[in-house]
């Protein structure tokens, strides 16, 4: 149940919501070409993604892209109320709030493949600071004016590009402005080679994990980790053909962090180690 609903607007569009809410309660995302930063001032909150839910307690906040993340949040447990602050991003807004250019939070980062569009931040001095603030605007709402929006909502992107979830939060926005959407393959294909884990491929397809090994299975007939394994040891096994380099250097290029593991998994598939694997080519030669 809402118990409270107040909000501040820039442009015509709601910039900025305060929410009271007592459990239980679904909260929906209205379905826009938008993003939202959701901040939880009191009491915890679920967020339902696919099949996984990400619990987001006081002081911690979500960064969704609203087109494509899920659209509710929700409490069914807790007996103490909840409040949340929200802030939308709208693309032609930020546009015309940064007239020259985009700040590098808003650029699509540099070969990147993924479909990622929820990310969880952690408790974080600055932006409880920042809550405060707007808070203060909510109390006082007659010193409000668009300057003063225009400036929230620049701090609140600097504060963002100063988390650690930069990256993932870069991600996110930049889809605003580069909507491309990629699919499975090209995701898996783009990140064959790197250390990411399930768990992350997972994320960077916008899927639980039960529901990503599924669609994996689908598309390729194997588990994740047999697929990736063998992929990344046809590649170690081309560079030993065609290359130079050294067998770790070898190793760390196809995604393995570890020479022992590289080592015993490729002498597992070819019977002979990466070494000598290498001599027998040569001396065919």
């Amino acid at each position: 149940m809402i118990n409270d609903y107040k909000k501040h607007d820039l442009y015509g569009k709601t910039l900025i919501q305060k929410i009271e809410l007592t459990p239980p309660f679904n909260f929906d995302f209205p379905v826009t070409e938008q993003a939202c930063f959701l901040y939880v001032k009191d009491g915890d909150v679920e967020y339902q993604i696919d099949e996984e839910q990400i619990h987001v307690a006081t002081n911690y906040s979500l960064l969704l892209n609203c087109i494509n993340s899920g659209k509710q949040i929700h409490n069914s447990k807790s007996n103490s109320n909840c409040e949340i602050v929200i802030v939308t991003f709208y693309p032609e807004i930020l546009k015309k709030i940064y007239d020259r250019e985009l700040p590098l939070l808003l650029q699509k980062p540099k070969n990147v493949i993924s479909n990622k569009s929820s990310e969880k931040i952690n408790n974080d001095f600055l932006i409880q600071k920042y809550i405060e603030g707007l808070l203060f605007y909510f109390e006082n709402p007659s010193l409000i004016n668009e300057d003063i929006l225009v400036l929230k909502v620049k701090e609140i992107i600097l504060l963002l590009s100063q988390t650690q979830n930069s990256e993932s939060i870069q991600l996110i926005l930049s889809q605003l402005f580069s909507p491309t959407t990629y699919t499975f393959k090209q995701i898996i294909e783009a990140n064959l080679f790197s250390q990411l884990t399930i768990e992350e491929l997972a994320q960077q397809n916008n899927l639980s994990v039960s529901s990503f090994k599924r669609e994996f299975a689908k598309i390729f007939h194997d588990t994740p980790a047999n697929y990736i394994k063998a992929k990344k040891l046809e590649k170690a096994a081309e560079l030993l053909q065609v290359s130079d380099q050294r067998i770790t250097e070898i190793a760390f290029d196809c995604g393995f962090n570890d020479l022992a593991n590289f080592t015993k998994s490729f002498t597992s598939k070819y019977n002979v180690s990466p070494t000598n694997y290498r001599q027998k080519l040569n001396n065919k030669e």
